[in-house]
């Protein structure tokens, strides 16, 4: 008969607790599913907040691009009084910057057409070099060589002479109404006037006058 009283006491000491929690608003069930709720709050906030900080941290990359092209691009610190005192757009930071950029590349070809003509010219100047000190050389071994030879001047009449026949001609022949005239004139004054035998009927003739005069 004791084994009755025994079990009535547990269940009556079990539903003393069990109105003790429930007095005091306690359920450890609860208490669990407030604290997985509390978790999932604090992981949604620090997902969001890392969210938030990673796209700040772009737009200021991005503004810090912006500024740095403003700095960097000589047009875009040009002030553009169509604009007044409003800062620049996006779009047209952009723009500038890649008008520049083109400019910069041409600018580029062109210098390097530019070392390509001085290098040009410094072979050429080389190669004269090269054959002015074989000439002189050559004077050198060779001192009495050029005591028959004639002056400048003597060749420089020559070549008056030469081209005085040929302005002749072309003063002629030539009309300048227009450079389409001109061109057109030009071109057919050296095919009358400049013909192989044309030219060497003036030069025999400007050497027998020449030679009249110093003989």
């Amino acid at each position: 008969m004791a084994e009755p009283s025994s079990v009535s006491s547990e269940n009556a000491w079990v539903g003393k607790v069990e109105s003790s929690f429930s007095d005091n608003g306690l359920d450890p069930d609860d208490e669990d599913s407030d604290y997985q709720e509390t978790y999932k709050e604090t992981y949604k906030d620090r997902r969001r907040r890392a969210h938030t900080q990673a796209e700040q941290k772009r737009r200021d990359a991005i503004k810090k691009g912006y500024d740095d092209l403003q700095s960097i691009v000589p047009t875009c610190q040009h002030q553009d009084f169509s604009l007044g005192s409003q800062k620049l757009s996006k779009a047209i930071v952009l723009q500038k910057t890649i008008d520049y950029i083109q400019f910069l590349h041409k600018e580029k070809k062109k210098q390097e057409e530019e070392v390509t003509t001085l290098r040009k010219d410094v072979m050429a100047l080389k190669i004269m070099k090269i054959n002015y000190e074989q000439i002189v050389k050559a004077h050198q071994d060779n001192p009495n060589e050029g005591k028959n030879q004639v002056s400048d001047q003597v060749k420089f009449n020559v070549f008056q002479g030469i081209m005085d026949s040929l302005f002749q001609s072309f003063n002629a022949s030539i009309s300048v109404t227009s450079f389409q005239e001109l061109s057109a004139c030009v071109f057919s004054w050296i095919e009358e006037h400049c013909k192989p035998q044309t030219l060497r009927d003036i030069v025999i003739g400007v050497l027998q006058q020449l030679k009249s005069q110093l003989y």
